[in-house]
């Protein structure tokens, strides 16, 4: 007879999200004494305590963090297994669920998800935007099936396929003196305004790939959420930012905008489409990846 249940790793999760006992049973729809119950008998099968009890607080043990730990791992693993059987069972082929490490890939994904919709009538897709910095973890617990990034982190387990190539280059407003040139320096960078996305520095290529190798900083650095936003900010001369080549060329029919090399040799960058290496033989999944290859020049 098995000593761990569902029910435990259930428990011991709650109580961690919800801070306590009572809490953790009112997302559980139980009674306090029958959650108390529970565990205090598995604490009596494992011969070992799963908490401390401090006051009126609970502080795990290590054994506790141990199990909390493989909850974290496998409930994600069943609610994803259980909503797929329900999704076969009503006839449905199942969902994708995207996330996004990479604020302009939006627009680019737009240019995918609307044929495949078309393509496969029978499969639901979701696109996560807040998955900025935690895309392989959320990979990792279930919580999405495929991630969309730029800065691919190799992990077993995970597989990650480039789809698209594009060159990251700067953008600059209509009197920008830097408009004229054939490509910009980091040191053309140092009186500037930079308008970048709400990134940490290391993870922003102008900064990475071009600025700090140089040991260039801008004058100002403004983050902006939104790419509207950034490009009206740049049209008007309140900065500069760095960006797609193909974004800044489309935003160019509306906005008096225009892309410059980031230095003599350009910045190549690429959009990966990352997956669980279990889910490779999903056929909606793969035939995402084919269809985001087709549209390269998009």
């Amino acid at each position: 007879m098995a000593i761990l249940e569902r029910t435990h790793l259930a428990i011991i999760r709650a109580v961690d999200e919800h801070g306590s006992l009572t809490a953790a049973a009112e997302k559980l729809h139980l009674t306090q004494s029958a959650l108390s119950h529970t565990i205090r008998k598995l604490e009596d099968q494992l011969g070992l305590p799963v908490w401390h009890r401090e006051g009126r607080g609970l502080r795990p043990t290590q054994a506790g963090e141990y199990l909390l730990a493989v909850a974290n791992r496998l409930l994600p693993q069943l609610g994803y297994a259980e909503e797929r059987l329900k999704e076969f069972a009503r006839g449905e082929r199942g969902a994708l669920r995207i996330g996004m490490e990479c604020h302009p890939c939006y627009q680019w994904l737009l240019k995918i998800v609307s044929p495949y919709l078309g393509a496969w009538p029978a499969v639901d897709v979701d696109v996560k935007q807040k998955f900025q910095f935690g895309g392989i973890g959320a990979l990792f617990g279930y919580e999405i099936d495929m991630l969309v990034t730029p800065d691919p982190l190799h992990k077993p387990g995970l597989t990650f396929e480039p789809v698209f190539d594009y060159e990251q280059v700067l953008v600059v407003g209509p009197d920008h003196p830097l408009r004229k040139l054939p490509h910009a320096l980091p040191k053309h960078l140092a009186d500037e305004t930079l308008i970048t996305y709400p990134v940490p520095v290391d993870r922003l290529d102008i900064y990475t790939q071009f600025l700090t190798p140089a040991g260039i900083a801008p004058r100002r650095h403004k983050p902006i959420e939104t790419t509207d936003i950034m490009l009206q900010m740049v049209a008007s001369g309140r900065g500069v930012a760095a960006l797609p080549r193909w974004l800044v060329e489309e935003y160019a029919s509306k906005l008096d905008v225009a892309p410059v090399k980031l230095g003599k040799q350009g910045v190549a960058k690429q959009i990966f489409l990352g997956y669980r290496e279990a889910d490779a033989d999903i056929d909606y999944l793969r035939a995402f990846v084919d269809m985001a290859r087709t549209h390269r020049d998009a």
